[in-house]
């Protein structure tokens, strides 16, 4: 039997997965947890076979649990789950670690497929994964704006850009204001824009807030 820990930071979402999981003959869910600290004590007190988690939670995202994961246990396979376009997130998820990138809008029997296939040793992206995956490959690794930005810079973006103030972000990530605003210069720097407003417009056409 397969031990998942399922990480999502909405309660309905958390019960959904599960239940979609416990359906299955081979798969049980081993733990639940709410943000990344959760999934970090959990992992480090408890025996898993893969990790399901939300790439948008409070406090700890999933790209910095993600991150400790692979320092800590990095023999647990990690299918990373995001409502985000998968040609925005999918890159970095894999660069940082994650055996697997799915977009939560994706069929039940696919997030089955996805857990079975990493638990056993392998990778797995949906088919609009891949051809995202495929076509920043073949352009030389020459993406968008923001495909220059570090993974802390874009999580800052992305934040910005949903109306959080530099407080506010300094909060949610337990950093300094003056660090947050660091960032901020430096985003702005990179995607030569002047303002909160041209970056809200940028993240807004590419699909990066919601």
């Amino acid at each position: 039997m397969t031990r998942v820990l399922v990480a999502d930071d909405h309660a309905i979402v958390r019960k959904g997965l599960g239940q979609i999981i416990s359906e299955t003959s081979d798969l049980e869910v081993a733990g639940e947890a709410a943000n990344g600290a959760e999934v970090i004590s959990l992992v480090m007190d408890g025996e898993y076979d893969a990790v399901v988690l939300d790439i948008n939670m409070p406090g700890m995202d999933g790209l910095d649990a993600l991150k400790q994961l692979q320092s800590i246990k990095p023999d647990i396979p990690v299918l990373v789950l995001s409502m985000h376009a998968e040609d925005e997130y999918a890159l970095r998820v894999l660069k940082a670690g994650a055996s697997g990138y799915l977009n939560k809008e994706s069929a039940p029997e696919e997030l089955v497929a996805a857990i079975r296939k990493i638990s056993s040793g392998g990778k797995y992206m949906s088919s609009e994964a891949a051809e995202c995956l495929l076509t920043y490959l073949s352009s030389g690794g020459n993406g968008p704006l923001h495909a220059n930005l570090s993974d802390r810079e874009f999580q800052v973006l992305c934040l910005l850009s949903s109306g959080k103030t530099v407080s506010q972000i300094a909060d949610q990530l337990s950093l300094s204001v003056k660090t947050i605003s660091t960032y901020r210069a430096r985003i702005l720097d990179k995607m030569q824009m002047k303002n909160n407003a041209e970056l809200t417009h940028y993240a807004i056409k590419n699909n990066l807030v919601y």
